[in-house]
């Protein structure tokens, strides 16, 4: 008995200079872990939202027939990574400069705005309604329509684009182009055709990198202008 006592103190000395030792590594580790790690502050993603409609409307739909891309309904860890690329200047857009920086967005607003922006739906049609009823509400049917999005026809083969799509793009941003919450994967369906283009063209440059896990990854390269015509084809028809 008395030998197990002494090896139960020895074990609880043991594991306190092993924690007093570890300590410094297990703080360095913690400032490792990703900054989403804050309670979402709804009312703050909210206000945030009031300086982002200027160009990306007031539900996240985009703007300028896609100058300005839409963010509604984006996987908001995917929204809260381009944050902290524009933040540290590591994806250069000088529209974005003067609202992100350290002083103006914290983590803890770019938490809160990417929550925000992911939780907003957007119809793609409006469901009928008799307007002649009498507890029709047209304001209501207006605020409904301003939630309202979808993409215009590209042009392009839908067919063709459809079976390049399932077969290349499909396992990372859905059978239909709708992205991968989990993932943090962006929707492709019901952004602008244009701004998808813009996209193609930094990939290709490396302004952008495609795959974190394979930053030489030349993928887009690989498509021609065509096929990229005809995939886009199909996935501005998907939310029709």
């Amino acid at each position: 008995m008395v030998k197990s006592a002494k090896s139960i103190l020895l074990n609880a000395y043991l594991t306190i200079q092993y924690l007093l030792m570890t300590r410094p590594i297990f703080i360095f580790c913690l400032s490792l872990l990703p900054s989403l790690t804050f309670a979402f502050d709804y009312e703050n993603g909210e206000e945030i939202n009031e300086v982002c409609a200027g160009c990306h409307g007031e539900f996240g739909q985009g703007g300028k027939e896609g100058e300005y891309p839409r963010l509604a309904g984006m996987p908001s860890e995917f929204l809260a990574k381009q944050l902290h690329l524009f933040r540290d200047r590591q994806r250069p857009n000088i529209a974005m400069v003067e609202y992100v920086d350290d002083r103006q967005m914290p983590d803890q607003d770019i938490q809160d705005i990417s929550i925000f922006l992911e939780q907003i739906t957007l119809k793609t049609k409006l469901p009928p309604v008799d307007e002649t009823a009498p507890d029709f509400n047209a304001y209501e049917r207006l605020l409904e329509s301003k939630q309202l999005m979808q993409i215009p026809r590209a042009p392009g083969d839908i067919e063709k684009g459809r079976k390049i799509y399932r077969k290349e793009c499909a396992s990372c941003h859905g059978r239909d182009g709708m992205g991968d919450m989990k993932k943090a994967v962006p929707m492709l369906a019901g952004q602008y055709t244009n701004y998808l283009w813009r996209q193609v063209k930094k990939y290709r440059e490396k302004i952008r990198i495609h795959d974190d896990e394979a930053p030489d990854e030349e993928l887009l390269l690989d498509f021609s202008d065509e096929e990229l015509t005809d995939i886009f084809a199909y996935l501005s028809i998907v939310d029709d």
